[in-house]
């Protein structure tokens, strides 16, 4: 059984970048007698191929359709399916997504999104009366 294991380097909408991990096993005939059943190098490279173009056009969308896209397991039947022709695959699995970069936090998008508004106030200090210290008087006498 080969594994194709593969990650890719997708941008999202809003400045998310996230890495998605995709493995998938080389899957056995019917009739075959012998257990094992390994995909020749070229064949490896066509179905990493394959997965990664799949993966970045499916991604194409905001972080909550992804993550949606991503439990719903479409995403796997539509690498299995796309990859028969080079070799059958099976247990093809999303088996890791890492968020690497996430937008700046706006504190005041957040409260809109809450309902909350937010009322800028121009605050303007008092002023405050300070004595003035008398410079180097810490300065030690020479004898």
């Amino acid at each position: 059984m080969s594994t194709n294991p593969k990650g890719v380097l997708v941008f999202l909408y809003k400045g998310y970048t996230v890495r998605i991990f995709c493995i998938g096993f080389t899957k056995k005939d019917r009739n075959q007698v012998k257990k094992t059943c390994y995909a020749q190098s070229s064949q490896v490279r066509e179905i990493r191929r394959r997965m990664v173009n799949i993966m970045i056009k499916e991604s194409n969308c905001t972080l909550k359709e992804l993550t949606l896209k991503l439990i719903s397991e479409s995403v796997p039947k539509e690498i299995t399916k796309q990859c028969q022709s080079v070799f059958p695959l099976q247990n093809v699995y999303l088996r890791k997504m890492k968020v690497l970069k996430t937008p700046k936090v706006d504190v005041d998008t957040i409260l809109k999104l809450h309902g909350f508004e937010t009322k800028k106030k121009k605050e303007t200090g008092k002023k405050v009366n300070r004595k003035k210290k008398k410079r180097g008087g810490n300065k030690k006498k020479k004898n």
